[in-house]
């Protein structure tokens, strides 16, 4: 198992192969070598708009980080 971290511009554009081109996410995931479930959180991620993917950010980082009022 990696913990290698990919850019996004990579992510995204290795998620248009899949919802653009409609080429199966196991084929794109073995000829970038990544991991199938990557791609599907990828393609899950990368298919909302960047404005609710920030949100989400967000929310998630307020669990991560104490943020006093």
């Amino acid at each position: 198992m990696s913990n290698q971290r990919y850019p996004e511009e990579f992510k995204i554009q290795a998620v248009k192969q899949v919802t653009e081109k409609q080429l199966p996410v196991s084929e794109v995931a073995a000829r970038l070598g990544v991991s199938v479930h990557s791609l599907y959180a990828w393609v899950k991620r990368y298919t909302k708009p960047q404005e609710q993917r920030v949100e989400e950010d967000i929310k998630a980082l307020r669990f991560v980080v104490y943020v006093p009022s």
